[in-house]
């Protein structure tokens, strides 16, 4: 049994689904599970970590942390972690995970394995598994030297449990010993976008070039809007000004392992499947048969889109009707 610490990660007043991912995998497997949670005012959101098999909830706050900096958070942490003693240090692939997690790391004196999609628990040891080349090959990974080990997952690879009601966390309040910052945020400008991010989702829809502009993708948020899923974009489209950076999935954009997606008028280029070949259903709308999206697509339709989106929508609107 292995004395495990995950990062937790909120926004808006919410626990990212990734939290509970790590949680649960990490009790899952019978280890002695803490949190850390930082930021102000958050003291609620501890009480939701327990029914996922956290024995102990780590609650740091201080107006430093109300909004994220990875000086910071590293700073907290390790503060919190160098007396603790943990084995593992888990924290999800996120932006904010990628982030503060190697300098966390270099604070520690370890190695750090990045973008792990498989996760397995050998007494104190970790048995990780990350995508090398872009996707074509996986690597399995193991640490040697001392400890802790670390890594980051990526979000959706390890599922949720079901929570259970009974279970409950001991809180312990710790200090932030900050010290001197050397930077300070001052303002997040949120995105305007109402829609889901493509991270959070069990479901992405992406256009690529084959939309031919951005007015066409409505077409995608209508479908997603009834599957209840986000709106993705390869770099084509975005590079063509079709939709915003934000929605890019691939190698320079945004890395998803959703339970299913659909790419739309998508090619397939080698950068694009980097970023959404673990997904666990592909579905691949195409008029180009030899499109490489077809090799890793477990359902392909060589078609219109402009004609297969609209039928698809219709009798998705059938099933889900009572």
């Amino acid at each position: 049994m292995a004395k495990v610490f995950v990062i937790a990660e909120h926004r808006a007043g919410r626990l990212k689904t990734s939290t509970f991912e790590l949680v649960g995998a990490a009790a899952g497997a019978g280890n002695e599970t803490h949190v850390v949670l930082l930021g102000d005012g958050i003291g609620e959101l501890a009480k939701e970590l327990g029914p996922y098999g956290a024995k102990t909830v780590h609650l740091i706050q201080d107006p430093a942390l109300k909004l994220y900096s990875a000086e910071a958070y590293s700073k907290a942490l390790s503060a919190l972690l160098k007396p603790a003693g943990p084995d593992i240090i888990l924290a999800s692939h996120t932006p904010t995970g990628r982030d503060f997690m190697p300098r966390l790391a270099a604070r520690l004196g370890v190695g750090l394995a990045s973008d792990c999609t498989q996760i397995g628990f050998n007494g104190t040891e970790l048995k990780l598994r990350r995508p090398v080349y872009a996707g074509k090959a996986t690597a399995e990974v193991e640490f040697m030297g001392p400890g802790p080990r670390m890594a980051t997952i990526r979000p959706n690879t390890v599922g949720v449990p079901a929570p259970d009601p009974a279970k409950t966390a001991e809180i312990v309040n710790a200090a932030a010993n900050l010290g001197t910052l050397k930077s300070k945020v001052l303002e997040v400008v949120k995105s305007s976008s109402s829609r889901p991010d493509v991270t959070e989702v069990p479901i992405v829809i992406s256009g690529g070039r084959g939309l031919k502009s951005a007015e066409n993708f409505k077409k995608l948020e209508d479908l997603a809007d009834v599957l209840g899923a986000a709106v993705g974009a390869s770099r084509a489209a975005v590079d063509a000004g079709f939709r915003p950076h934000r929605d890019q999935v691939g190698q320079t954009g945004k890395i998803v392992s959703p339970t299913l997606y659909i790419a739309c008028g998508i090619s397939g280029a080698i950068q694009h499947l980097a970023g959404m070949r673990t997904s666990k259903v592909i579905v691949a709308i195409n008029t180009d048969a030899e499109a490489p999206i077809f090799q890793v697509a477990d359902y392909g339709v060589v078609g219109d889109l402009f004609q297969v989106i609209p039928n698809l929508q219709e009798e998705l609107k059938k099933i889900k009707e009572p």
